[in-house]
This record gives structure tokens, C-alpha cells and sequence, in this order.
């Protein structure tokens, strides 16, 4: 099934004129933006998203709760059925820390990959595939939707020097 997406799409020869549409419509609103390249581009990348991943945030809120839940699960435990051994203590923290770094560790891996895959917004239940086979010769395409503001887009990429631009639904092809 083949649906169509109202949008601007410019194909780019040059990336410096790529990564300038893409700063240019970031500065005019427009923020849903796709980007193609025949090769990876650091440059194109940081135009589109910011370096910083939140992802990170997930991995630290994920550790801290593993570390507090390590903590937590055997000072409870340890409440609940008091067992005096030798003379020690009840709550002893040592043999405490073991747990707390393993869970730590767990719960930060397992909040990564969940932070993963909701910044990645996976799994898709429509894959949005916008394709130019000039995108595997050499030039660079940008893909901007168009909510009533395809005049606008398609100025800015004329303005940035795209080659071609396209904002016909019928002329660009998306497959789900």
C-alpha cells in the first residue's frame, strides 16, 4: 500500500548547501526534516539533530533506580526477617554495595535500550520511505513536510541552491 505525504523535497549537489537549507528551514519553523546522503556526513547529522542524545538521561535515571532498588531490596529484606549472626549488625552495608553495583549496571543497560528505541521511535507502524535515486549518485536530498507552508519550503531551498524541487504528492514516492 502506497500512501502519499504532502512535502518539499530538494535534491542538493553540494553538502554545504544541503546542511544551509536545513539550517534555514530549521529557522523558519519547519521542523519535521529527513535528510539522504550517499555517504555519512557528521555535518548534515548535527544540522538535523542536536549532538547531545537524551538518551544519556536514561541510562543515569536507569543506574541511580538500580542503585537505590540494590540498597532498598535487602535493608527490607533484612527488616522483615531479622537474622543476628555473630554479633553483626542487621542492616551492614558491604555486602550491600555488591548488589547495588549489579543492579545499577542492569537497570542502566536495560534503560538504554529502552531509551533507544523510544528516541528512535521504533518499532515504526509505518515506515515513511522518501527515495530519489539521484540520492545514490552522489547528491544529497532534503525532505521537509510541507503543513500549508510548501511555498516557503521550496523558497528556502531554491534560496540554498538545490538543483531540483519537487512538492508535488505525486512526485515524491512513499511507500508504507
Amino acid at each position: 500500500m502506497k500512501k502519499q505525504e504532502e512535502g518539499v523535497l530538494g535534491v542538493f549537489a553540494e553538502i554545504d548547501a544541503a546542511v544551509e537549507a536545513v539550517d534555514n528551514l530549521k529557522a523558519a519553523g519547519l521542523t519535521r526534516i529527513v535528510t539522504f546522503s550517499p555517504m555519512p556526513s557528521h555535518d548534515l547529522e548535527h544540522a538535523v539533530h542536536p549532538p547531545a542524545s537524551p538518551v544519556r538521561l536514561f541510562t543515569l535515571i536507569g543506574g541511580l533506580t538500580g542503585a537505590a532498588t540494590g540498597f532498598a531490596l535487602p535493608t527490607l529484606t533484612s527488616l522483615d526477617w531479622p537474622l543476628v549472626t555473630g554479633g553483626k549488625p542487621i542492616i551492614s552495608i558491604p555486602p550491600m554495595v555488591i548488589i547495588a553495583f549489579e543492579l545499577a549496571i542492569l537497570f542502566g543497560a536495560l534503560s538504554t535500550v529502552a531509551g533507544l528505541f523510544i528516541n528512535a521511535r521504533l518499532p515504526r507502524a509505518r515506515s515513511q520511505v522518501i527515495y530519489d535515486p539521484s540520492f545514490s549518485a552522489g547528491n544529497f536530498g532534503v525532505f521537509v513536510s510541507s503543513n500549508g507552508s510548501a511555498a516557503k519550503a521550496r523558497e528556502i531551498m531554491v534560496n540554498a541552491g538545490a538543483t531540483s524541487v519537487r512538492e508535488k504528492a505525486e512526485e515524491v514516492r512513499v511507500d508504507i
